[in-house]
């Protein structure tokens, strides 16, 4: 597999990302959300991935333009993102805001990875943080250090994936090495930032109890004591067909936490305290 060939999360924050009415495109602002962080949250789905896991139960985050989302026995096109403006953005998730004091939640960045439009996506939690409220962002850790640690200044808590634990496998699996997600997970640790470390656990790519044990040595080099496991699942496989775009997991089995039992016990043997 080759590097992905979109475009690159790495530019300066004075090249054209940096667009004075300061917007981004957006394909979904999710309320009411329960798993991405603490209490109840709403979500901001920024487009754009640097990487293409076969996986991906977002296929329409990848590319980080407009698309549109075809259905093919009905002919009914639906948009696959929008342009927001920050103003636009921050009206929403201020709408929640009870919802947020009540349970102790907040607004959580997703894609995609987030910071594929770093400039938004950084003022972005910059502002909510001003205005009190909790910031989390899922990531998948392949972010220029400079770009990521600017996003740590305005962060709560932290959803990182490690999708790997063998430098080549991750290359041949995702597009793109291991050492950005590991050395960013690394420096969220340090600095002492709320971290979730999650492992998608795929048939095939790294689902074996060699895997897990190597997963366990390899977060407790990093400082990691805890990881949620997120068994594969083919939630987003009729995406792949309104997008036009073959879906390579096509007949892989789903997994389930009780097909993970040994999976889970041998990181808990090896040290590391994994859940579902």
């Amino acid at each position: 597999m080759t590097s992905h060939p979109l475009a690159s999360p790495f530019a300066s924050p004075n090249e054209a990302s940096h667009r004075a009415d300061n917007t981004a495109v957006v394909f979904n602002i999710q309320r009411f959300s329960l798993h991405d962080g603490p209490g109840i949250r709403t979500v901001v789905f920024l487009k754009g991935c640097p990487l293409a896991c076969p996986w991906c139960a977002n296929p329409e985050s990848i590319n980080p333009g407009i698309e549109q989302l075809l259905d093919p026995t009905t002919g009914e096109a639906t948009p696959a993102g929008r342009r927001h403006t920050l103003a636009e953005v921050l009206k929403e998730c201020e709408a929640d805001r009870p919802f947020f004091e009540e349970s102790g939640g907040g607004v959580t960045l997703s894609g995609g990875e987030p910071m594929m439009q770093h400039v938004f996506a950084t003022e972005l939690l910059q502002e909510l943080q001003q205005r009190g409220i909790h910031t989390a962002m899922e990531s998948t850790g392949h972010v220029a250090p400079r770009v990521f640690d600017r996003a740590l200044d305005h962060l709560d808590y932290l959803l990182i994936d490690v999708k790997h634990h063998d430098r080549d496998a991750h290359k041949r699996w995702t597009g793109g090495y291991n050492d950005l997600p590991l050395r960013n997970l690394s420096r969220a640790l340090e600095r002492g930032i709320r971290t979730q470390v999650r492992i998608p656990v795929i048939p095939g790519v790294n689902d074996a109890l060699d895997d897990a044990t190597a997963f366990a040595d390899l977060l407790r080099s990093l400082g990691a004591e805890r990881v949620q496991l997120l068994p594969f699942h083919q939630f987003g496989e009729r995406k792949y067909t309104l997008l036009g775009r073959p879906y390579r997991m096509a007949g892989v089995p789903a997994l389930h936490p009780e097909d993970l039992v040994d999976y889970r016990a041998a990181m808990v043997h090896a040290g590391i305290e994994a859940f579902f």
